[in-house]
């Protein structure tokens, strides 16, 4: 955009103040995502991890962790009123629907499991839970089982919690000059709202999950295996963390790359077990490639549109 805006109008077409409010939100959403992701991660470490039978305290969790996703969704993406008392109760009607499912979920996958180590716990002595599975590393043997359970169902409605705020950011600024340009040829003044055709939005969602399906695969490489090693709670943390940042982010109306926060967030879990656990020269590729990928594509936005300029000179 800042390439296309200095080519038609000079420097002063470009809205400098606009530019850096993007920027900073560049460098802020890798920090924030980092940030969450660390709190989120510590907190499963010292409530789950720490707790005398670790895979109750998963279990316990879960709802907990789906009430307030459901919540912020139902509240941000989905007010049901406009009156703002009767949104947020909607929100946590939402909320508590879906944590109950989810807990009627876990209790019909792994209840048998849960009972088994409750009564083991319940009946051995204090000097044989050591032994029965569960150190000051975390949880081993079958409490380690049922925790990873637990948070692999979590992982997946992560997933979708960031996909979701992932599609209602990135389609966002990938739609945004379309919709600029459709504006114009539909007469609309610059200060009114912009209403964008729903298949438009449709075209955008289908090129993001055409993208993914072609070359997802690498970027899926790079942040699950080679920035830190994850795991289903680690996964959750930087998945749940992410997407709380992107959406809070996408309510203010913020174009940050959820990507940038992912990979934010990822480190962020990483670095919640130790600094030497986040491999910095990966991290230093990717650092890299947001830096150049700026002044790149503004060279191939000042590029391609003199290019189409000329040639539209020529046939008209």
């Amino acid at each position: 955009m800042v390439g296309f805006g200095l080519v038609y109008g000079g420097v002063n077409a470009v809205f400098w103040s606009s530019l850096a409010r993007v920027s900073s939100s560049w460098l802020i959403s890798p920090l924030m995502g980092a940030a969450v992701s660390f709190l989120v991660y510590k907190c499963i470490r010292r409530f789950v991890y720490s707790a005398p039978n670790p895979g109750q305290a998963a279990a316990a969790s879960a709802p907990i962790a789906v009430f307030t996703g459901v919540t912020a969704i139902s509240f941000a993406a989905f007010p049901l009123s406009r009156t703002f008392s009767i949104a947020v109760l909607q929100a946590l009607v939402c909320g508590a629907i879906g944590a109950v499912f989810v807990s009627r979920a876990i209790k019909k996958q792994l209840g048998d499991l849960l009972s088994s180590e409750a009564e083991k716990i319940a009946t051995a002595d204090n000097t044989d839970v050591q032994q029965g599975g569960f150190d000051v590393a975390g949880p081993r043997g079958a409490q380690l089982q049922i925790v990873y359970g637990v948070f692999g169902y979590m992982q997946v409605l992560s997933a979708c919690f960031m996909s979701f705020a992932h599609g209602g950011n990135d389609v966002s600024n990938a739609i945004g000059p379309l919709a600029a340009a459709l504006s114009l040829l539909q007469g609309v003044a610059s200060s009114a709202e912009i209403v964008i055709p729903t298949e438009v939005l449709a075209w955008g969602g289908f090129g993001i999950v055409a993208g993914l399906t072609m070359w997802g695969y690498r970027v899926i490489a790079t942040i699950g295996k080679k920035i830190t090693e994850l795991t289903p709670t680690r996964g959750f943390a930087a998945e749940f963390a992410a997407a709380s940042v992107v959406l809070f982010a996408s309510k203010l109306g913020l174009p940050i790359s959820a990507t940038h926060t992912l990979v934010g967030a990822v480190m962020g879990v990483g670095f919640a077990r130790g600094l030497n656990r986040v491999r910095a020269e990966t991290v230093r590729e990717i650092v890299v490639s947001w830096v150049v990928t700026i002044p790149v594509g503004a060279l191939l936005s000042v590029f391609y549109t003199l290019i189409l300029t000329k040639i539209l000179k020529y046939f008209m």
